[in-house]
């Protein structure tokens, strides 16, 4: 039975049936036992952008579970990575982390990638997010001079960060040369890009030192701008200053320091856009001078900012609304304003969102037969592509299972097998991001079973909801029965709440419902059972609670807490004060029910609580306590002033009126200023605006007033302790209406059809309408004709279509509001074009020039304006290597594309192929689309270097010979002329010998050495050429030898009585083997055949071995008096080492010591103070070798304390390879891409044992 979904809670009626849970399917994803055969799932992984510390071991996080226990691999970069071949890479076992050991070598940079972890075993494949690895950075400033600033006081100013781009970004701050950040307010700031912005410069803003931090948290460093020096003068010290020592190129500005409105420092203009994603933090910032310093106010455009996420930065200079969405989306208005003027700046925010889950793929368990679906739903915007894999492969190329069926974002199983079990991973991607959710498909059968502990004990105060668990598993999915009571009595009542997961609830447990439960499950297969305890205690009371009091300073206070608990509970009474614990002080005392405070100071007054609990409840009851002293003089109390009050209207005027109040009390801080507001109920009903402030010694104001708006006003106190509350709203007073004062903005003409002109306006609001039926008038005609203006008259609308315009023909346009009271001014004329369609001629004379085998300059003719059709983005030109008829049919033809912005005629095509046919066209781009082609162009690159031959092995070594075979390079970038080999061989001293240079033709893929030494390593490179030169060269070694084997007496004697065959087994890659242990003079047959083919005989050959030779050569090792002197020698060494060690450890130096610190070891190098690196060794005198041979013992074997590392210091870089033999190669240090040595010149010496190894 699938497991199927199941509502949040499901009640029992009245109905006396037995309490039965039926799931069908579980939203929730499920646990499947860990005892149970199950495919991977991924428990733990590193985040997608993992940003690393390059001072710290690497750690790649990857957890997954399953049974069998799974097992692990990489990919980084989108293949496979081999860890087994990086010494510095391990995996931590019994999991699939990753530890790269960055610390003793190695550097971050080399392993920054993109990772990801596939888990697998027998059920499945699991597969971990992308986890990109990048190295945190903390760049350095670069230098620069920064010259002295001079301004004049009240000029605005910026002083520039731009702070070096690091990893993660930087946090900026502003400090002086103490180390203390420079003060800030409404007129100085630190914008969101780390500038620092002066609305205007006071005298004390002079300093030497204004100096820009950039704080990098994730390397805990800090980097330091170089210091700015500001000097602010006034303007007769100006004069002064400019007269003795300033040209007029050194000054910074000479503007005057008279007040000025408002204007923006940052953004720039009327308008900008800003684009978000959603669940980000959207941040908009406007910065504005003038002076007085202006302040910044900010609303939403048709819409109000959303109050529990909307907050003001930076003295509201910023606006951050946190957890964004795509309501957000829409026009945010900053305004600045002083006393001399208002401006505003429009803010399009437009909400983006990577892919987020409606519906994630959850882990589905089936039975053999059953039906289930599996759901990946996902919403963004743009809207996210849903794409299946299946055991991290695609599903379209996955093996195919007749029970699945794909169907969009769903994938449907039906008479599911066992073989149907694997990983399904769901990925929602869009160009903001992606989700990638693994959920497996299980097919099990098994027996009911109930994970829940046996005679599990609930304690459950009355009243309170009882909440017992039975968790379950089954396949097919069980169903749940509940029981009450030793003799099983089914439940009959409708107090109970089933849950899905099969917990039994009681909402409001009472004394009866304590007892014994039984939770049964049950399917096809068999039947489960579990009992558990239910206790219902009581609830714990304070019934004495303690009291508020009053107590004189010196006094005592005594606050009472009496408790009532369930006897079976053990219940502990603590005391806070303010939520605290209580002061360590002897003067606080606590018995059994009461604390006693004695000798009562200022310091306790406050909160006392009494908190009562036990193992299952809490409660608690809180008192106040006042200390008190001889009633001393009041103290005067600062406050807010109070809001004024009688609010009056006079002089009332079209377009002013006279506003009258009488201020509150200012509770004894004066009123410095009022700030008065009004409201248009016509248009904007309780949205309260800024009209106007003046001073606090003013009660009247003349107010100025806009047509066709009913206003209220209230008016506001201001002292140093804050501002008032708003006073009552005056009476209301309506303007008459009069014609607009002004027409709409941000006009534009644009065609959206070839045909068409699109006419577009930001319309004016109700405020700005100043009468009754607002209304456009909108006029157009063309630019370069005598045509008059053809006129519209519309309303409500803030778009007109001009329909049957030429194509992209310049217009003359111009949008005129009025109402019922008449038009408005004669508008501004803009100038706009109708609808662009697809160019109509192909660019002419197209021309290439190959400048080299990879690159090449096309030239092509412009196309004239009036095929255009439209603006002239610019010319694409579509490439692509020529190809045979074969070839065409085996696979898509792939074109490259390069755009040249504007009316360049010429471009260049990089990065293509040496001995390459390419051919190219041409297009001309507008903003609607493509021109036609222009016919094809074929151009050919010329030959170029080869690269290096695919593959290089050696083959059948015999005692003087050995043979290579090669294949091509992958790249021959040209016809190949010939093949370089070049070999030298490698002594027992590890010396490199002559080099010989041997020249092959390009059709060989097979050549034999002969002539070589008897039982010698060869170093050999190989490289192919073209006419243009030799291409990257590959490397191998190799050893002539020759295997010996010993053999019994002569199995056939020429001449002699018949003997029986013998035969000897040999390795069937050998082609040739030798005898040992013939006896001499004696004929022989031999002959070769195949083990276990008794057909495959070759036919017989006879020779005869020599006559034997009396011998008279003498095994000295027998010999007594050699024998003798060996143990002679043996003792004066060991005689020698006990003298040495003696005289070490009295502190004297032996001569082998002095011989050393006289003649330093030529092979220790000092680090270049340049560059970091060791110094190359150079012995090119006397070619003695190097010095690590002499570290491999006699016996031909590697001790650790003798090789450190092993076979690691013999390795290429830090990665050792093996033949398929077991060889080592690469055992000498340096790439194989290096030129080889010449001469005698030494190299690193190789194992000892590698060299053993390979003649084995």
């Amino acid at each position: 039975m699938q497991l199927k979904i199941m509502p949040k809670k499901k009640c029992l009626s009245a109905g006396r049936v037995p309490l039965i849970l039926f799931l069908c399917q579980m939203i929730s994803a499920l646990e499947v036992p860990l005892d149970l055969v199950q495919p991977p799932t991924i428990t733990q992984q590193s985040p997608k952008d993992y940003i690393i510390d390059p001072r710290e071991n690497i750690v790649i996080q990857c957890e997954a579970k399953g049974k069998p226990p799974p097992s692990f691999s990489w990919t980084r970069n989108g293949t496979h990575f081999d860890i087994d071949k990086d010494p510095l890479v391990t995996m931590k076992p019994g999991s699939g982390t990753l530890i790269i050991n960055i610390m003793s070598e190695g550097k971050a940079e080399t392993y920054e990638g993109v990772y990801q972890c596939t888990a697998r075993n027998e059920r499945g494949a699991a597969i971990s997010n992308n986890i990109v690895v990048r190295p945190s950075r903390s760049p350095l400033w670069t230098k620069e001079k920064l010259e002295p600033i001079t301004l004049q006081n009240g000029q605005p100013l910026v002083l520039p960060c731009r702070p070096p781009i690091g990893l993660p970004p930087a946090i900026i701050f502003w400090m002086d040369n103490s180390f203390q950040r420079l003060p800030q307010s409404e007129r100085v700031s630190q914008g969101l890009n780390g500038d620092l912005y002066f609305s205007n410069v006071l005298p004390e803003d002079t300093r030497e030192d204004y100096i820009c931090y950039a704080r990098f948290n994730h390397t805990q460093t800090i980097q330091q701008k170089q210091p700015i020096s500001l000097k602010v003068i006034s303007v007769d010290e100006l004069n002064d200053t400019i007269a003795a020592n300033l040209s007029d190129t050194e000054f910074y500005g000479a503007k005057s320091s008279k007040e000025r409105p408002p204007t923006f420092l940052t953004p720039e203009g009327n308008a900008s856009r800003k684009e978000e994603l959603r669940g980000n933090v959207l941040s908009l910032e406007c910065i504005a001078e003038g002076l007085p310093t202006p302040l910044i106010y900010w609303i939403k455009e048709d819409g109000t900012l959303p109050a529990n996420r909307t907050f003001y930065r930076n003295f509201q200079k910023t606006l951050q609304i946190i957890q964004v969405s795509e309501a957000d989306s829409g026009n945010y208005q900053c305004i600045a304003k002083n006393t001399l003027g208002i401006i505003r700046h429009t803010i399009s925010v437009t909400v983006k969102a990577a892919p987020y889950w409606i519906m994630a793929p959850r882990n589905l368990v089936l039975s053999p037969g059953e039906d289930g679906t599996l759901i990946c739903r996902a919403n963004g915007n743009p809207k996210p592509r849903i794409s299946w894999l299946t055991n991290g492969v695609p599903t379209e190329i996955a093996p195919d299972d007749p029970s699945r069926r794909i169907d969009g974002d769903t994938i449907i199983f039906s008479n599911v097998q066992e073989r149907s079990s694997a990983v399904y991973q769901c990925n929602a991607s869009n160009e903001y991001g992606y989700l990638l959710a693994n959920a497996f498909v299980n097919v099990l059968a098994e027996l009911p079973r109930i994970l829940t502990p046996a005679n599990t004990l609930y304690q459950v105060i009355a009243n309170r909801p009882a909440f017992l668990d039975c968790a379950f598993f089954g396949s097919p999915l069980p169903t749940i029965e509940w029981f009450k009571g030793a003799k099983g009595s089914a439940l009959h009542e409708d107090i109970y709440v089933i849950h899905e997961n099969g917990t039994l609830e009681i909402p409001v447990a009472q004394k009866d419902n304590s007892g014994t439960y039984t939770c049964v499950a049950r399917n096809k297969l068999g039947v489960a059972k579990n009992e558990v305890h239910l206790e219902i205690k009581d609830p714990t009371r304070i019934l004495k609670q303690p009291e508020y009091a009053v107590v004189q300073r010196g006094g005592r206070v005594s606050f009472e807490c009496k408790v009532k608990h369930d006897h079976t509970l053990i219940a502990t009474v603590t005391w806070l004060k303010d939520n605290g614990e209580l002061p360590n002080d002897e003067r606080f005392t606590v018995d059994k029910d009461h604390l006693v405070v004695t000798d009562v100071r200022d310091s306790d007054g406050g909160i006392y609580t009494c908190v009562a609990n036990t193992t299952l409840d809490e409660v608690s009851a809180s008192a106040v306590l006042s200390v008190v002293a001889p009633t001393p003089t009041p103290a005067p109390i600062y406050d807010v002033p109070s809001p004024p009050f009688d609010l009056e209207l006079t002089d009332q005027l079209d377009k002013s009126v006279q506003l009258s109040w009488t201020p509150g009390d200012d509770n004894n801080s004066p009123i410095t200023k009022f700030i008065i507001e009004y409201e248009d109920a016509m248009h904007e009903a309780g949205l309260w605006h800024h009209q106007a402030e003046v001073s606090g010694t003013q009660t009247t104001a003349q107010l100025k007033l806009s047509p066709y708006v009913n206003y209220s006003f209230r008016v506001m106190a201001e002292n140093s302790i804050g501002r008032s509350l708003p006073s009552e709203a005056s009476e209301q007073y309506q303007t008459k209406a009069a014609e607009p004062d002004k027409n709409p903005t941000a006009v534009e003409g644009l065609g959206s059809e070839p045909d068409n002109l699109v006419i577009t306006w930001k319309p004016l609001n109700g405020f700005e309408s100043n009468g009754p039926g607002l209304q456009y008038k909108v006029s157009w005609r063309q630019k370069d004709g005598d045509d008059e203006w053809t006129s519209v008259v519309v309303a409500n609308v803030s778009k007109y279509i001009v329909s049957g315009t030429p194509t992209f023909v310049p217009y003359l346009i111009k949008v005129q509001a009025l109402n019922v009271m008449g038009f408005a001014p004669e508008p501004a004329v803009v100038t706009g074009h109708s609808g662009e369609d697809l160019p109509m001629v192909a660019p002419g004379n197209v021309r290439v020039n190959v400048v080299n085998s990879t690159l090449a300059e096309v030239h092509w003719d412009p196309v004239p304006l009036k095929s255009i059709r439209g603006r002239l983005q610019g010319y694409r030109i579509y490439y692509w290597k020529a190809q045979s008829a074969s070839q065409r049919n085996r696979r898509h033809l792939e074109k490259k594309i390069l755009t040249f912005q504007g009316s360049k005629t010429h471009g260049m095509l990089p990065g293509l192929e040496p001995f390459s046919h390419y051919a190219l066209n041409v297009r001309v781009v507008n903003g609607k689309g493509e021109g036609p082609a222009s016919p094809d162009r074929a151009f050919s690159t010329p030959e170029g270097v080869p690269s290096a031959p695919s593959s290089l092995k050696i083959v059948n070594p015999t005692l003087d010979s050995l043979t290579l075979e090669w294949d091509p390079p992958s790249r021959p970038n040209g016809i190949l002329t010939e093949y370089t080999l070049k070999y030298q061989p490698i002594n027992s001293t590890h010396e490199l010998g002559p080099l010989i240079d041997l020249k092959i033709p390009a059709n060989k893929t097979r050549w034999t050495l002969k002539n070589l030494n008897f039982s010698t390593r060869y170093k050999f490179y190989f490289y192919a050429q073209t006419s243009v030169g030799p291409g990257s060269q590959i490397t191998e070694e190799g050893v002539t030898t020759v295997d010996e084997a010993g053999i019994l007496p002569p199995d056939v004697g020429a001449g002699k009585g018949k003997e029986e065959w013998r035969k000897e087994i040999v390795n069937g890659s050998r082609s040739f083997f030798g005898l040992k242990g013939l006896m001499p003079g004696t004929a022989y047959k031999v002959r070769v055949g195949a083990e276990g083919h008794s057909g495959f005989v070759s036919s017989e050959a006879v020779f005869e071995t020599g006559p034997a030779m009396a011998s008279r050569q003498v095994d000295i090792a027998t010999q007594g008096w050699f024998i003798g002197l060996m143990c002679a020698v043996a003792l004066l060494i060991l005689i020698l080492l006990i003298v040495c060690f003696i005289r070490r450890n009295k502190g004297g130096k032996y001569p082998v010591k002095e011989k050393e610190d006289a003649h330093a070891d030529p092979e220790i190098q000092p680090m270049k103070e340049d560059d970091g690196t060791f110094g190359e060794y150079s012995d090119a005198e006397d070619h003695k070798p190097l010095k690590k041979g002499s570290r491999t013992p006699s016996d031909r074997t590697v001790k650790k304390e003798d090789s450190d590392d092993s076979l690691v210091d013999y390795g290429e870089g830090v990665n050792g390879q093996f033949n398929e033999d077991g060889s080592f190669i690469g055992q000498y240090s340096g790439k194989k891409e290096k030129e080889p040595a010449e001469g005698n010149e030494s190299s690193e010496a190789p194992s000892p044992v590698n060299a053993m190894n390979s003649f084995v």
